[in-house]
């Protein structure tokens, strides 16, 4: 038997409270002195970078983890396998290092492969011949951090719709629905009040790891406290006004995640 639910009144959030004052005075400082209003903008210019990498990333990871998580739930022993072998395999790898080798063995075996694929057209004069520079350190900072997230995402998505409830797939399958039709009506309406607190996080963690790709120079929000912080060596104000900035952004949708999982959770009481 379940327990009964808590009637304790939950905690005031005075952590919430003190970051509210902490991120306050961290802006009239920034407004009152000139230097930190000069690093912030300068910084602020990789902002939208930032959350481009990282939409994108995220977007093009849940995809491919959603399907991986399908695989490795499929009646195929083979489909199994692969989507094991491809969680474990990304799993195991650092973010930093899969970055250097999408960016430098990736991409080059990539170009080559499509250059090989597409030597008739190019012979034909249809096509021009791809190269190693026309793929973009943006877009290969993304697919980094897309394969990356990518393995643990579909971990999420497939514990979430492991969690559903078999006698609902059953009645379901009663109800003469078909396997699509049971994913999108039955299974994934019920997974993703689990599959959401954690998802979230890891949205919340690709917004901190997007600051890897400035090792690559794409110029993000580390990328241009990096490139001030090396022309002014103001380290301390540099590096400050780029902390401060993530945190408005990671504190700021963890309370975003957090409003929105309550409100599914309500609806769900009701």
């Amino acid at each position: 038997m379940a327990p009964p639910p808590s009637t304790a009144k939950p905690d005031f959030p005075w952590w919430l409270a003190a970051a509210l004052v902490f991120a306050l005075v961290a802006a009239l400082s920034i407004a009152a002195s000139d230097l930190y209003a000069q690093v912030f903008a300068t910084v602020a210019k990789g902002i939208g970078i930032t959350i481009f990498v990282t939409v994108i990333a995220f977007a093009l990871a849940s995809m491919i983890g959603l399907g991986v998580a399908l695989m490795g739930l499929s009646g195929s022993r083979w489909l199994r396998q692969v989507a094991r072998f491809y969680v474990e395999i990304i799993r195991g790898v650092p973010i930093l290092v899969l970055l250097f080798w999408i960016a430098f063995v990736g991409a080059p075996a990539f170009v080559a492969a499509w250059n090989a694929l597409t030597a008739p057209l190019q012979s034909a004069g249809l096509l021009g011949e791809l190269l190693v520079r026309d793929v973009s350190l943006l877009w290969r900072a993304i697919m980094a951090l897309t394969i990356g997230y990518s393995a643990f995402i579909s971990e999420v998505f497939r514990a979430g719709i492991q969690a559903v409830e078999k006698g609902q797939i059953e009645a379901a399958k009663a109800l003469g629905l078909t396997r699509a039709q049971r994913f999108r009506l039955v299974v994934f309406p019920q997974a993703i009040r689990t599959i959401l607190p954690p998802l979230g996080n890891d949205f919340v963690a690709l917004v901190k790891d997007s600051s890897l790709v400035s090792v690559l120079g794409v110029a993000d929000i580390t990328q241009m406290g990096k490139v001030y912080a090396a022309g002014s060596f103001r380290f301390f104000e540099t590096y400050s006004i780029v902390a401060y900035i993530y945190l408005i952004l990671t504190v700021g949708l963890s309370l975003a995640l957090r409003a929105l999982e309550r409100r599914l959770r309500n609806q769900h009481q009701e």
